[in-house]
């Protein structure tokens, strides 16, 4: 007879996708390796797909379990849930793992304090940030993601939207370069320098050209990275500029990162950071409890930008 599926099954194959690897499914699990391999095998049995195969010297997962993960993930959540009285019950009892979509250029400043609460106060509840490789909201309807933080287009009518705080690019420049020591920086600079974008997509024209264009000048981009943190790093190597997101400048100033930024000399339009979760979260205790500490974890950011 073929195996059935259970929880602890789906909770092996929720693991495996998230790892792509038998042993860090099984460390993650707290599972010996050779039991994690025979729970891949009753998967295997009980689904009656491969669920990974080899490719080189890993495992990748088949179409049915890259459409499949999603709603074991949805259904591990609602079990858990199901466990949290309507009241709320204390989150020191949660063992459970929220998964939070976030903005590259955010990650390095949230992740970090919104991580510190979420331990002090829950110990056996992990955290799971998720890359915005898109701004599509299917994922919060699907519950593979509990929250989605960063700027997007007006949300649809079935998911919840709460601003944040307001941001504005400012360009960041190595502390010991020959612009890191200028009073100010100046449009000749953006023009004379070479800039680092970022950008998830691999764009190098963005507001800043549409704004220098308006006055008839130019930046020249000599790299397109994927993320401000990469940008800020190449910036330490040399006498190039790149834009980010003030409150991330802010943050790594204020870790002693050997880096400056400067008001950008022109124009430039704001970035409303949102909170965005799906309309049937909107009581449910525990996403209330995760979307609150979240705002008092941006408090203290918010208001440095004013």
């Amino acid at each position: 007879m073929a195996d059935q599926l259970d929880l602890n099954l789906l909770r092996v194959f929720d693991a495996l996708m998230d790892t792509g690897s038998v042993s860090a499914a099984a460390t993650r699990l707290h599972l010996s390796i050779p039991a994690t391999s025979r729970a891949l095998g009753r998967l295997r049995r009980a689904m009656n797909d491969q669920i990974l195969v080899r490719a080189g010297r890993g495992l990748v997962p088949t179409p049915f379990a890259q459409r499949s993960a999603a709603r074991v993930k949805a259904l591990l959540e609602a079990a858990a849930e199901l466990r949290v009285d309507a009241a709320g019950s204390d989150p020191r009892s949660w063992r459970r793992t929220f998964a939070i979509r976030v903005n590259d250029g955010l990650s390095p400043v949230l992740a970090p304090r919104l991580t510190h609460r979420i331990a002090a106060e829950a110990p056996e509840v992990r955290l799971r940030f998720v890359a915005q490789d898109s701004k599509e909201p299917d994922r919060l309807r699907d519950g593979s993601l509990d929250l989605d933080i960063g700027v997007a287009d007006p949300p649809p009518p079935d998911v919840r939207a709460r601003t944040l705080f307001s941001d504005h690019f400012v360009a960041v420049v190595a502390a010991h370069s020959a612009l890191g020591k200028a009073a100010r920086l100046t449009v000749d600079d953006l023009c004379a320098h070479p800039h680092i974008s970022a950008s998830r997509r691999g764009l190098a024209h963005g507001p800043l050209d549409e704004a220098l264009h308006r006055l008839g000048r130019s930046r020249h981009v000599v790299a397109v990275v994927p993320s401000f943190a990469v940008a800020a790093l190449m910036a330490l190597e040399g006498d190039v500029i790149c834009l980010g997101p003030r409150v991330v400048a802010e943050h790594l100033v204020e870790r002693q990162v050997p880096l400056r930024w400067y008001k950008v000399p022109l124009e430039m339009p704001a970035a409303d950071i949102e909170l965005r979760w799906h309309r049937r979260l909107d009581d449910d205790p525990a996403s209330r409890w995760l979307r609150r500490h979240v705002l008092e974890a941006v408090r203290p950011l918010a208001a440095t930008l004013h």
